[in-house]
């Protein structure tokens, strides 16, 4: 008697006959397909159970590496399917094109109002551009820039435009150079006396400085090659000549220090080097100086460390009868130009910014050559640590004693100190310090400041400018006129305010606005 069959076999038979009728032709047994390759059709036969690539190779068509095939070619084709392939390529150009120069307009107070003159003439710079094209069966589908080589810089063109000011010309003594628009000018005798001695329209305002008889201008210019293989270059013109022609003093990279050298027609100078990463340079820490006359640029000081946070720089300053003083951020000290090393005076706490800008303390010498004054950096109640303190005071230096003092406390990081010439006041020889008071004394980083002044040993303590209920002045030097003129209670300082020039009486606080075309950067006076 037989058994009837299990159920699991039943069911295993069942699945197999499914299978068995469900199953691809078998090899051999021929299918028919269609290929449209752009705007060509044709049929060919393959084998059962081939993939879109197999029954391109019986066609004789071979895809590239971009082309597109649809389906894709690891697909089983079955009878009746339709393949398409797309061609694809990819072309890279490279062309010439021109860049437009730009067009500038100053104004300024020299021209009568609605006059114009043409400062310099514009030139178009070329850039070479490489493009990617695509295209897919002969036809452009899409075209990007991939890369982008600038040949030649475009020159904007500057048009002065008059905007004659206002303002009651005053009589100055020697000569005033300001940066405006990125071109130098000088004030001579009057502040309506005015004329453009550089007009390149390059100048970057790192350095601007008038020789002490004022005869020359130095000044730095942005470089005309990336920023990451040179930054600027320094230059002289004297400005005496009616069409001053820029000398290049051989110098490149300088950022934070040049200066002319008392009794001398030499410039001193620090340098750099360019890098990608902020602040965009690291500082050499080194001295040079150059001749007018000519010759190589010779070394006072060799490339150094710089101290703690040395990378950013360091700064000097000359006496009049020719000594130099440095300011790094961890110290102040005075520098042995025959020997080529650093005398340090001063350790100063160091300022830790947080930022990729480190804090140089600002100095200055007395105008007798007996004192340094300096901005000193003060601790500040726990737990807030030493380097951290938002607090600076105003300190200087005796020779001649062998001391230190605070002058004036809580004047904020950018005090910048200045002396005026030396006067005679009935007692003997005197002169004033002028500096910047902080508004805010634990945000002083940010804060805007006030004009300050004081006699030499600190006493006489005033404000000059502006008055209590405007607003301060951004950082900056003040400027001290090399002399003084008939009615002047004390002397001239020169500031700069919203971008204009102002001049304020130390004596009787008055303050004169010179300029007000809002363009005004940098300035000097001899």
């Amino acid at each position: 008697m037989l058994r009837p069959p299990r159920p699991s076999l039943i069911l295993f038979l069942l699945a197999f006959a499914t299978l068995t009728a469900c199953r691809s032709p078998q090899t051999g047994e021929g299918i028919r397909v269609n290929i449209t390759t752009g705007e060509t059709t044709q049929q060919v036969e393959v084998a059962a159970g081939s993939t879109v690539a197999q029954a391109f190779q019986t066609a004789g068509i071979v895809p590239r590496n971009l082309d597109r095939a649809e389906p894709p070619l690891y697909a089983v084709l079955k009878d009746g399917d339709t393949v398409s392939l797309t061609r694809v390529e990819e072309i890279f150009e490279t062309e010439k094109r021109v860049v437009s120069y730009e067009r500038q307009i100053v104004r300024n107070e020299t021209l009568p109002e609605g006059e114009t003159r043409l400062v310099q003439a514009g030139f178009n710079g070329e850039e070479e551009v490489t493009y990617r094209r695509i295209l897919e069966d002969g036809i452009e589908v899409s075209k990007s820039i991939v890369k982008t080589v600038m040949l030649t810089e475009a020159m904007p063109e500057i048009m002065m435009v008059g905007a004659q000011s206002s303002f009651t010309p005053l009589n100055i003594p020697g000569t005033i150079a300001y940066l405006a628009g990125g071109n130098a000018w000088i004030m001579e005798g009057s502040t309506a006396n005015r004329r453009i001695v550089v007009s390149s329209g390059d100048l970057d305002g790192r350095v601007f400085k008038l020789s002490p008889n004022g005869e020359y201008l130095i000044f730095t210019r942005k470089s005309k090659k990336p920023a990451a293989e040179e930054i600027n270059t320094l230059w002289a013109a004297r400005v005496k000549n009616t069409e001053p022609k820029p000398i290049w003093l051989q110098a490149y990279n300088v950022i934070h220090f040049a200066e002319w050298i008392p009794g001398t027609n030499s410039v001193a100078y620090s340098t750099v080097e360019p890098r990608n990463a902020a602040p965009g340079w690291q500082a050499n820490n080194d001295l040079y100086r150059v001749s007018l006359t000519g010759g190589s640029p010779r070394k006072i000081l060799e490339p150094g460390s710089g101290g703690v946070y040395g990378w950013w720089g360091t700064t000097f300053s000359y006496s009049a009868d020719g000594r130099l003083a440095y300011s790094r951020p961890d110290g102040i000290g005075l520098v042995d130009q025959d020997g080529g090393y650093l005398k340090p005076l001063l350790n100063i706490t160091p300022l830790n910014t947080h930022s990729d800008w480190a804090w140089i303390p600002p100095i200055a010498w007395g105008a007798d050559g007996k004192s340094l004054y300096y901005v000193s950096h003060a601790p500040a109640p726990p737990p807030v640590s030493s380097e951290e303190s938002p607090f600076f005071d105003l300190s200087a230096v005796a020779f001649s004693a062998e001391s230190v003092a605070t002058m004036i406390d809580s004047t904020g990081m950018f005090s910048y100190p200045a002396s005026s010439p030396v006067n005679w006041d009935g007692k003997g020889q005197n002169y004033q310090i002028a500096y910047l008071q902080s508004i805010f004394v634990e945000q002083s980083k940010t804060s805007r400041y006030r004009l300050m002044v004081m006699d030499r040993d600190g006493s006489n303590n005033r404000a000059l400018f502006p008055p209590s209920d405007e607003n301060g002045i951004e950082p900056q030097t003040p400027v001290w006129a090399p002399d003084s003129l008939e009615g002047e209670v004390g002397g001239f300082i020169a500031i700069i305010h919203q971008s204009n020039l102002w001049l304020v009486d130390s004596g009787s606080r008055q303050a004169y606005q010179v300029t007000g075309d809002g363009s005004i950067s940098s300035i000097d006076w001899q």
